[in-house]
């Protein structure tokens, strides 16, 4: 070949890296009570590192699921084909209990591995996370209904990924779905118009048009209609128990700018059968506890792609020359990098911490059961809000290689929205951490008391602190203001959890930056002074 077709100055593939040693990952995960379980999230780590689980991803992206709805004779049979790979991520995925497993498991800190788990395995693919992430989040609101609980929860938390349309108790494991939004709805569910009608055998028959239902292979959907007492939650099954398909009609796949390994489908309900899950007409307050537990998934998944985005965006600069000297070694792009790092370290610090939370509220700790109402709602809000423009300037890292698709770096840039619109985009968010905030003023006196623990370190989080109380205390006009103010509570949040935890050169180029005003509007723009080597070596990815 001619000299002309040499290449150099190219970075090398990424190839294989552990995913789990990652400090601030370790280090949340043993501080909130689950460093039992660090074998298995390395073991776990060690392989969402691998080029192998990376091209898995790609090519359940580049083969996007399709629609059947007839098979060769004729028949209506509502299936959805997903590329192989797909179904091999779901696999690992439930053989490692990302799923429900956790509901099965009395060891204190059994949520909080599984949040480290699903953050690792989330990183190199992100779509399948969701059946994952809803199946996780049924068992609460299906716990309203003693009785389907003890039928289907055993399945639920089974490690074993039984993919197909059967009965679903005659599965060895089940993957939930929900079923919430209607086209003239959308995050105001009580406006559904899905009616549900009581038969003589005990159950209801279901009629009406879903908007967005994610997964529509889901063993079964909770799902909202409205019953003769009001809004109410219902277990939809796929499969009925004689082996007959539900009048469960999916309509079309949502063709969508991310997640595309995953379905999203418009269902139509036509006398489907259905099963109350709680009380009737009280359907919002039973199923808000599997919309709740989503959300705590929302943040782990931001988390986890920002942390992705650093690990692409330090491999490429460490590797590519400009203007003389690698990028990484260029002042102006060590500040972008330290900023990215910034960002993902505080995500991921808070997402432990919301797990703890979880962890320790399911045990029965009540002052854990405030902080998690209201810790949850602002950082589903904060983190998922930031992924956007963070995975925009690591993509930017790698200059024209980062806009082609083998890099990666476009398909982690399409997902980062999606989970600030999922189940409540932003407005939604900020609105309930204001419900929250009155009615459950203990939820506020929870989150103050962990900001003041973190008090008198450092001078810039004392004086957000002060702006914080001073805020809460006069909340007039507080619905314009809501994103403000949420904004704050994250940020004297995620500085509180670095300033006692992470490494002084994080905490005080955090506070600087986000509470002190030395900083831009953009990435990059951290002040001079700041120990940029301290913050990278920090989030460099291992060998």
């Amino acid at each position: 070949m001619p000299a002309t077709h040499e290449v150099f100055n190219q970075a090398i593939p990424l190839g294989d890296y552990a995913a789990a040693e990652d400090p601030a990952l370790l280090e949340g995960l043993r501080r909130e009570g689950a460093g039992w379980a660090e074998a298995e999230v390395r073991e776990v780590g060690d392989a969402a590192g691998t080029e192998r689980v990376r091209s898995w991803g790609e090519s359940a992206n580049a083969y996007p699921p399709v629609l059947r709805t007839h098979d060769r004779y004729g028949h209506r049979v509502d299936e959805v084909d997903y590329q192989p790979a797909y179904h091999v991520l779901m696999e690992q995925a439930v053989q490692h209990g990302l799923h429900a497993a956790p509901w099965a498991d009395d060891r204190a800190g059994a949520h909080v591995a599984r949040a480290a788990k699903f953050f690792l395995w989330s990183q190199p693919e992100s779509g399948h996370g969701c059946p994952i992430s809803m199946t996780y989040a049924v068992v609460p609101a299906l716990r309203h209904a003693p009785e389907l609980a003890a039928r289907y929860e055993p399945l639920l938390t089974s490690r074993t990924y039984d993919f197909g349309l059967r009965p679903p108790l005659s599965k060895r494991g089940l993957i939930a779905g929900m079923s919430m939004t209607e086209k003239q709805g959308g995050s105001d569910v009580r406006a559904n118009t899905t009616r549900a009608v009581p038969t003589a055998e005990g159950h209801h028959l279901l009629t009406g048009h879903k908007w967005f239902t994610s997964a529509p292979m889901s063993d079964f959907f909770l799902t909202l209609a409205q019953a003769p007492e009001g809004l109410s939650c219902f277990l939809v099954p796929r499969v009925l128990p004689d082996g007959t398909r539900n009048a469960l009609c999916v309509q079309r796949l949502k063709d969508k700018l991310g997640n595309r390994s995953n379905a999203s489908a418009e269902l139509e309900y036509d006398g489907a059968v259905a099963h109350l899950v709680g009380e009737p007409g009280r359907g919002v307050p039973t199923i808000i506890d599997m919309v709740n537990s989503t959300r705590l998934d929302c943040v782990i998944g931001s988390a986890a792609g920002m942390r992705a985005a650093v690990v692409h965006a330090l491999h490429h600069t460490e590797h590519r020359s400009a203007f003389g000297s690698r990028l990484a070694e260029q002042p102006l792009m060590r500040n972008v990098l330290a900023d990215l790092a910034l960002e993902s370290e505080a995500a991921t610090a808070l997402m432990t911490r919301l797990a703890g939370a979880v962890d320790r509220s399911v045990r029965g700790d009540e002052a854990e059961t405030a902080f998690r109402r209201l810790g949850v709602a602002v950082g589903k809000f904060w983190v998922t809000k930031r992924q956007p423009p963070h995975a925009a300037e690591a993509l930017e890292c790698l200059g024209g290689n980062g806009y082609v698709e083998e890099s990666g770096m476009p398909r982690l840039f399409r997902d980062s929205p999606l989970n600030s619109i999922w189940e409540g985009s932003g407005n939604v968010a900020a609105l309930d951490v204001l419900r929250a905030m009155g009615r459950s003023p203990e939820s506020v006196e929870a989150v103050l008391a962990e900001l003041r623990a973190a008090s008198g370190f450092d001078a810039y989080f004392d004086a957000a602190l002060r702006r914080l109380e001073q805020t809460l205390s006069d909340l007039g006009e507080a619905e314009s203001r809501a994103r403000s103010v949420v904004e704050l509570m994250a940020l004297t949040l995620q500085a509180s959890l670095l300033l006692r935890y992470a490494p002084t050169p994080v905490a005080e180029a955090f506070t600087a930056s986000r509470l002190g005003g030395e900083w831009g509007h953009v990435f990059g723009t951290l002040p001079g002074w700041i120990d940029s080597e301290a913050i990278l070596e920090r989030a460099r990815p291992r060998r």
